[in-house]
């Protein structure tokens, strides 16, 4: 990759720079940022859209890279981030539609696009209080799912998402899209299913996992006397059985109809509302 993306951190002097050619270097270097390889050797993603790209300056993100379209030259919030992005010693580019969408790899793509540096948080830096309610995802594989439960996630009020298992990558353009912008407020974890399993240990905190085997119905299990783990499995598959006897408390959603199951990111948004209802109250955020 070149220099623009080889180099951690921001780079001294910004700069802005007019591009249409789809031969650009920079633009293959952004483009190759598709593949999951690439993001990690570069430890770098994407963020499209300019609300997006707000957001996580607002939760303290630096742009290494800004990428905005012709036609929203001269737009305020635009040239705000622009500035800004120039003066941490980020890098601009003024690209045509056709960049943006070869880019974005859609027909019309939003305005503007964001690369930011990843951030992971370490499992041992985990430690919740009895109030707090993590996610953890055994190999899940859907990226959309992936992104709605981080969205979800945040919603709710959780404090962490955990990655159990190779799943799918909370940095690719499909999950960040689908967080819409949860991934910038919410930290992600990523561990191995033993790690996962000593962290259990060692945190005292009570795991109620889904499982087909369930014992009892999941609004029955005790969400208030320590933080909370909400263990969910894979898509196909579900939890494996190392994972689910080692959970606290396994449990099932009720059903009834003719499908045999929910959506993975349905299921999880229903076992986070049902562990946080005792904390969620309607407050006026105007």
């Amino acid at each position: 990759m070149t220099d623009d993306f080889r180099k951690p951190g921001p780079r001294k002097v910004g700069q802005v720079k007019e591009v249409t050619s789809l031969a650009n270097p920079i633009i293959k270097d952004i483009k190759a940022l598709s593949n999951k390889k690439d993001r990690e050797a570069a430890g770098i993603f994407m963020a499209e859209g300019l609300k997006l790209v707000i957001d996580a300056l607002e939760l303290g993100w630096e742009i290494r890279t800004l990428i905005y379209a012709k036609a929203a030259k001269g737009k305020p919030l635009v040239e705000q981030v622009a500035t800004r992005t120039v003066a941490n010693g980020g890098l601009v580019l003024e690209v045509s539609e056709k960049v943006l969408s070869s880019v974005t790899r859609r027909d019309n793509p939003q305005m503007v696009v964001g690369i930011f540096e990843q951030r992971w948080k370490r499992l041992e830096d985990l430690a919740p209080e009895s109030d707090e309610t993590i996610v953890a995802l055994d190999r899940v594989r859907d990226p959309g799912n992936l992104g709605t439960i981080i969205r979800t996630a945040d919603a709710a009020g959780a404090s962490a998402v955990i990655l159990v298992g190779d799943g799918t990558d909370p940095f690719s353009l499909e999950t960040v899209r689908a967080t819409m912008g949860s991934v910038f407020a919410l930290p992600v974890v990523k561990c191995s299913v033993d790690e996962f399993l000593g962290w259990q240990k060692r945190s005292g905190v009570n795991v109620v996992a889904t499982h087909l085997a369930g014992a009892v119905d999941y609004r029955t299990a005790d969400y208030k006397s320590k933080p909370v783990v909400i263990l969910m499995g894979n898509e196909q598959s579900g939890l494996p059985d190392n994972l689910a006897k080692a959970a606290n408390r396994t449990v099932r959603i009720p059903q009834q109809g003719l499908a045999d199951s929910l959506n993975l990111a349905v299921a999880t948004a229903v076992m986070l509302f049902e562990a946080r209802r005792h904390l969620l109250t309607l407050e006026d955020r105007t």
